[in-house]
């Protein structure tokens, strides 16, 4: 992850603890404690004042709740490649109670035959939930791979009735 002049904020959610991560503007991290690919925010100080990281964890509460099913922040992405990029603005379009598999999301990045590249790209979204990286799976409809493990993506999908 590039260097960020960003801020964190601890969370619990029902699947354990999170942590999120904003600069004045923007959110550049969410993810469960411990998954892979998650960035050392040790360093980086806490915060109860950040506008932007108390607008995410309100968000996040209510979508735990089953009471929010969209997000309405400000998200920066920049962290990645441009593919990387790429991938996880077209994450966006997935609505909550829907799916996609790893194919559909590398044709609609104009790169149908990347597939495992899309793969490695989703797995290392650093904005977990909110880029909905756990509506995409398998070819089958299996659920593969999530960075912050595959028995939270099945808690994800469940509570967006998807299972």
């Amino acid at each position: 992850m590039k260097h960020f002049q960003a801020v964190r904020y601890a969370l619990q959610s029902p699947w354990g603890p999170m942590t999120l991560a904003a600069t004045d503007s923007a959110l550049v991290w969410t993810g469960f404690v411990g998954q892979k690919h998650a960035p050392d925010t040790s360093a980086w100080p806490l915060s109860r004042d950040n506008p932007v990281l108390r607008q995410t964890a309100e968000q996040l509460q209510q979508y735990f709740a089953a009471e929010r099913t969209v997000f309405a922040l400000p998200l920066d992405l920049r962290s990645g490649t441009a593919f990387q990029q790429a991938v996880w603005h077209s994450l966006l379009a997935i609505t909550a109670g829907s799916t996609q598999t790893y194919g559909v999301v590398s044709e609609a990045i104009g790169r149908p035959k990347a597939v495992r590249a899309v793969g490695a790209a989703i797995g290392r979204n650093p904005i977990s939930i909110i880029v909905p990286c756990h509506r995409v799976v398998g070819s089958t409809g299996a659920l593969t791979g999530y960075a912050g493990g595959v028995e939270r993506k099945h808690a994800l999908l469940h509570l967006e009735g998807v299972l």
